[in-house]
């Protein structure tokens, strides 16, 4: 069967050598996707994590203005062993992450990238994904920074209703309705709402800790939300300031020399 494949100028993948080291002389920035391939309750596909990670960097990119930043092909696996009690879960050791992005970085400061942002999709990827940041920075001298939706969190939890909404709940089952509505099998989705006493443990709470749990222990169906209340409409909303926040973050970064982003003393 024939396909085709229509080429875009800022996926890495798509691109020849020679284009490459041409492209790298306009654009010393580069965003890599990294997501997961985990269970989302008995209603979304695995491949959410992964699938949004992919398409808000390529989202990104194609808003950003040209130059565009490189987008690397995305990673699929992640961090996910608190899901394991779920099939469908294929989970890598953070040590195995870490140490795999490492090695990119380390082979982008060689190509020549000087500004690297990880765009994370999964939650639980973001301790080790900063550490492979950190040593990365530790070992070149590239400006490395890791986002998992810090640069429109606060904007998108304006937009439901459900406490504690961390997996697979409002949040997630409506930017999947607003993207792939036929892979979303909404007769399944239910509410699994977290409560918490303890303040500490409460993730909505402004005093919570970061602390970590297998999923089997707080939810049946492995939805820690409420999948019910999701509509496309929200999702849309939701697409729509990640991708215009994310841009201007990016700009910010593209744009500046690269000795401009560290804190000037006087």
């Amino acid at each position: 069967m024939k396909t085709t494949t229509k080429k875009t100028g800022f996926l890495w993948e798509q691109m020849t050598w020679p284009e490459i080291e041409a492209y790298l002389k306009t654009v010393d920035t580069a965003i890599l996707p990294c997501g997961a391939i985990e269970q989302h309750g008995p209603h979304l596909p695995v491949d959410v994590d992964y699938y949004d990670a992919k398409y808000l960097a390529y989202k990104v990119a194609e808003g950003c203005k040209d130059p565009k930043p490189l987008v690397l092909p995305s990673i699929p696996f992640g961090v996910s062993f608190h899901h394991d009690d779920f099939k469908g879960t294929l989970s890598v050791t953070n040590d195995a992450l870490s140490k795999f992005v490492y090695d990119l970085g380390m082979s982008l400061a060689k190509n020549g990238i000087k500004k690297l942002i990880i765009l994370n999709g999964h939650g639980d990827n973001a301790p080790t994904l900063s550490y492979a940041a950190q040593m990365i920075t530790r070992d070149t001298n590239i400006f490395v920074c890791v986002d998992t939706g810090e640069t429109s969190d606060a904007l998108l939890y304006k937009l439901i209703d459900t406490p504690n909404d961390i997996h697979a709940g409002e949040i997630e089952t409506s930017t999947t309705l607003a993207l792939r509505p036929e892979l979303v099998q909404m007769d399944k989705a239910v509410n699994e709402t977290m409560m918490f006493d303890n303040k500490y443990l409460d993730y909505d709470s402004e005093s919570s800790v970061n602390w970590y749990v297998h999923t089997h222990k707080i939810s049946e169906s492995g939805i820690m939300g409420d999948a019910t209340k999701a509509t496309a409409e929200k999702g849309k909303k939701m697409w729509e300031l990640m991708i215009l926040h994310m841009i201007r973050f990016v700009e910010s970064i593209k744009n500046a020399p690269l000795k401009d982003l560290y804190q000037k003393r006087y």
